[in-house]
């Protein structure tokens, strides 16, 4: 008989930190504080450990952001990705293949060059490539001829690629465990307590637990968290959907995305083509996949790749992006409620910051002080008109 990954425990009736949601950000958030130290900590998780948005996107890694503040916090987490297997001790699947971003116009060759030198005087391996290098990393791609939207050129990303999702939840789940950190799995939080002016406490459907700070790591549900506590959060809830094809013998050896075609794609170490495109336009809860979506994706990755038109659909899903005004997340502390943590507004980029935010959100818990990657993305920077417009290196959801 194999050992479980990660123990059951009884709720105890106090921690001096209570994580809320059992995703990538909460689990690797209960990673490093145990790594600091801080061991006394619970991971609450409504369902199951990597149901919500970290069991529901496509695994793309890079850092070719568009800010120098956005560049340097998801470079840092493609850093700690690149070590996390030996660290974990658990094969994550980390396929650094290449990351290609396409333009189609002049307009779009102009953007990716300034993203380009941007990346590159942030210390980020990030180029500006034209259709004779295009073709030898996908060969297989239309780039002229019938295609509506010439390929003119491509932000080339070479430490990009794809990671295996479930496998990163269950290493870091395991990781949390191994530290002491205990990981509840059907424990739903209904309310929480707010006694002058603090976090004190997590209403859940197992009972009372006193808390001396929480964590809100709930991605499309950060506002409902939120609300529990008074307080309102500048983000919106939009589906994000995507779609898989039948296996196929392993042919794409890049992730390509194009922000003109709305549509991007990637092959798993399984042969299955990953396919999504831009979050829905309108706020919902819904899970469920639609038929324009499919529609949609379908037609758009055809452009490139006219030769798949007989390839099988064989699932699709959805999952829940919270979205921010200026497309970047929301690290931090409540500015009005003392212990009340927050990472969320991860959109439709979240599961590739994991690390990175689990990392300097433990440190800054830990220490009281807020790591300098992590002051731009503050909680009051609405307030204060300090946004951090990353929209143009998010227009596709990726």
């Amino acid at each position: 008989m194999t050992d479980r990954m990660w123990r059951d425990h009884d709720l105890k009736d106090a921690y001096d930190v209570v994580i809320i949601g059992g995703g990538v950000h909460g689990l690797a958030t209960a990673y490093y504080l145990a790594q600091q130290g801080v061991t006394n900590v619970a991971v609450l998780e409504a369902r199951y450990v990597g149901f919500g948005g970290s069991g529901r996107n496509t695994a793309i890694v890079r850092s070719n952001y568009r800010t120098p503040e956005g560049i340097a916090f998801y470079d840092h987490s493609v850093k700690l990705y690149e070590k996390l297997a030996g660290e974990l001790d658990y094969n994550i699947m980390f396929s650094q293949r290449g990351h290609l971003t396409l333009a189609h116009t002049e307009r779009g060759v102009s953007g990716l060059r300034e993203r380009a030198l941007t990346n590159q005087l942030c210390g980020v391996n990030s180029r500006l490539i034209f259709p004779d290098e295009i073709r030898q990393h996908v060969p297989d791609m239309q780039l002229e001829g019938s295609l509506r939207y010439p390929v003119m050129a491509a932000l080339y990303h070479p430490s990009g690629g794809i990671i295996r999702h479930d496998a990163v939840v269950w290493a870091y789940a395991r990781g949390a465990d191994a530290g002491g950190v205990h990981v509840h799995q059907l424990t739903e939080v209904t309310d929480l307590e707010v006694t002058d002016g603090a976090i004190s406490g997590v209403m859940t459907n197992r009972g009372r637990v006193k808390a001396g700070a929480v964590v809100n790591a709930t991605a499309g549900y950060a506002s409902t968290i939120a609300a529990m506590a008074g307080r309102q959060i500048p983000l919106e809830t939009h589906p994000l959907q995507a779609l898989v094809t039948e296996p196929l013998k392993p042919w794409l050896h890049s992730v390509i995305v194009s922000s003109t075609l709305h549509v991007y794609v990637s092959q798993t170490d399984r042969g299955e083509l990953v396919i999504g495109a831009e979050v829905d336009d309108y706020a919902s809860y819904s899970l469920r996949g639609t038929l324009p979506f499919a529609e949609s994706a379908a037609t758009h990755l055809l452009e490139l790749f006219p030769f798949l038109a007989n390839v099988r659909m064989l699932r699709q899903w959805a999952g829940l992006c919270d979205m921010t005004p200026d497309y970047s997340p929301i690290i931090g502390e409540d500015p009005l409620v003392k212990g009340l943590f927050m990472t969320v507004g991860w959109g439709t980029y979240g599961f590739k910051a994991g690390p990175a935010s689990g990392h300097l959100l433990a440190e800054m818990i830990a220490s009281g002080r807020t790591p300098e990657r992590l002051e731009p993305f503050s909680p009051g920077r609405f307030a204060e008109d300090r946004l951090v417009g990353e929209k143009a290196a998010a227009s596709v959801s990726h």
